[in-house]
């Protein structure tokens, strides 16, 4: 199951980073999985995953919960908003390859976006739920 985890990663990132569009939206290649030290604002962070087995009696599958995190400051909550709209447009229900997994479906379960807590830091919330199954 992790390795279709790290394949449907795989895939989004390069799906996000090649999107010319969204490059815009962050003024560059600014798509993470690690946030390089002064990163300038805004960017994308891929976030926490889970992966439940999704087997039945008679297929293997797995659902995966995948977080998406938009943070962005001088724009405020009207550039997360179109940040996380961008993204979601792209992902939602999207078919992305994947090397030895079937990707059955993508689909965004859950959307927030809000100011951190005591700075000027706006956060926005992509969570993302997919189910794969092992190519035959």
């Amino acid at each position: 199951m992790a390795y279709a985890s790290a394949e449907l990663q795989t895939s989004i990132f390069q799906t996000l980073t090649g999107d010319a569009a969204l490059l815009s939206l962050l003024g560059g290649p600014k798509v993470f999985d690690h946030v390089p030290e002064r990163a300038s604002f805004p960017y994308l962070t891929l976030g926490r995953t889970t992966v439940v087995d999704w087997s039945t009696g008679t297929e293997d599958g797995a659902e995966h919960i995948l977080t998406l995190h938009v943070w962005a400051k001088g724009g405020g909550k009207v550039e997360t908003f179109a940040i996380m709209d961008h993204v979601t447009n792209r992902l939602h229900d999207a078919h992305l390859p994947l090397t030895g997994h079937s990707l059955v479906n993508l689909q965004l379960q859950f959307a927030e976006a809000r100011q951190e807590p005591e700075s000027a830091t706006y956060h926005g919330i992509l969570r993302f739920r997919a189910v794969t199954e092992p190519v035959a």
